[in-house]
């Protein structure tokens, strides 16, 4: 079997706000965009697609949205993470190891409140 890539389409509500905070704050490589309100980033496993629909379509955020998982090698990586990003982005949760799963992470909110996790576990 092949092995496959995902990759996940999310609504937004100002792309270029979007593309600045994915690009510019947590350095993901834009792989590809589709005229001026498509944006896919490279995730290192796969990508995430952001669109600026025409039709009104509203984010998938808040308690009833989505969480998007970016995995790193250490837990070490995940604090130089965080120590970058913490004073230019809303903190949603502090770094911490769960106490049911074995994951260390923090939590971010992108412009449109898409939670983001930040996250060391291993992948089996």
């Amino acid at each position: 079997m092949k092995d496959f890539r995902s990759v996940t389409f999310l609504p937004c509500s100002d792309i270029k706000t979007t593309v600045l905070f994915y690009r510019d704050t947590l350095k993901l490589r834009v792989r590809a965009t589709q005229g001026d309100n498509l944006y896919i980033f490279d995730t290192g496993y796969g990508y995430w697609g952001f669109c600026q629909y025409s039709d009104g379509r509203k984010p998938l955020s808040g308690d009833k949205g989505v969480c998007l998982s970016l995995n790193l090698d250490s837990d070490e990586e995940v604090m130089e993470v965080y120590r970058q990003i913490k004073d230019v982005c809303p903190i949603y949760r502090e770094p911490a190891v769960h106490s049911l799963f074995p994951v260390f992470s923090f939590f971010i909110l992108d412009p449109d409140g898409y939670l983001i996790e930040i996250q060391h576990t291993v992948l089996v």
